[in-house]
């Protein structure tokens, strides 16, 4: 039973709940924490590191996109807090993101001769414009085909992101995170190397819905040696919580470092 579900996306990035509907989705699938992990900013509606909201522990939290020397991957920082640093880091990316998202929409209407509904706002991700570009089924393409064909790197209509380097990102998030960790360590293209980054993090995400057999012992492995906090969730875009996650006394070695 899964106790903590600590990466879990909302409307404020590309997911599609809304922050008062995570509690709900979190008791119906038997969900005690949830950590609200938008990408490259925390929720703007929670200001706490944590809290309790219906029931369920919210722990505010965000994944940063990061260019690394072992290419891009993403970082999990948990127990935000307020800090300079990560406010204008923030404020960077999503002045690029709506920048972005304001080319690629650009591209899909004239590649496809429609109109999407849709405005390059903060918060703003290719699914929504994959969603976006299903709503219209005389384009040809659904979700799927839209990144496939479209949106996705090395397409006609994709645009690549501007992401800050390993240092800056991790300094902003050591700076207002109590833990910071690596996420989903094999969807990177290089697991071992990637991998090697966690000597600089706290933890790893050792729970992960990959849908294929991973490397367990390898990730073991790196969480012994690293002496490393394993962390877990269902990256949740909708409102299926619960997929991975933490069990209770998992999370409580996780909530001791916690503010």
């Amino acid at each position: 039973m899964v106790y903590a579900d600590l990466h879990v996306h909302t409307t404020a990035s590309d997911g599609t709940m809304a922050l008062a509907e995570v509690p709900v989705a979190a008791r119906a699938a038997g969900v005690q924490v949830v950590a609200i992990t938008d990408h490259d900013r925390p929720h703007p509606d929670f200001d706490s590191p944590i809290d309790e909201h219906g029931g369920v522990t919210l722990v505010r939290g965000i994944e940063l996109r990061i260019d690394s020397p072992k290419g891009a991957v993403d970082l999990l920082g948990y127990g935000v807090r307020e800090t300079e640093g990560l406010n204008a880091l923030v404020e960077r990316i999503q002045r690029s993101r709506v920048e972005r998202g304001g080319e690629i929409i650009r591209r899909v209407e004239n590649e496809l001769q429609i109109e999407l509904d849709l405005e390059p706002v903060a918060g703003l991700g290719r699914p929504h414009i994959a969603r976006a570009i299903d709503d219209h089924p005389e384009s040809g393409y659904d979700y799927e085909g839209a990144f496939a064909e479209l949106i996705g790197a090395d397409c006609p209509c994709y645009v690549p992101r501007d992401i800050p380097d390993f240092e800056r990102g991790l300094a902003a998030l050591r700076e207002s995170c109590a833990l910071v960790g690596l996420a989903h360590p094999f969807r990177y293209r290089d697991p071992e190397s990637a991998l090697t980054l966690t000597r600089y993090l706290d933890c790893v995400e050792r729970w992960y819905p990959y849908g294929r057999p991973v490397d367990t012992g390898l990730l073991e492995r790196v969480i012994e040696e690293n002496e490393l906090l394993p962390m877990g969730g269902s990256d949740a875009h909708d409102d299926r919580l619960g997929r991975a996650g933490l069990d209770e006394s998992a999370y409580r070695a996780v909530e001791a470092r916690l503010p």
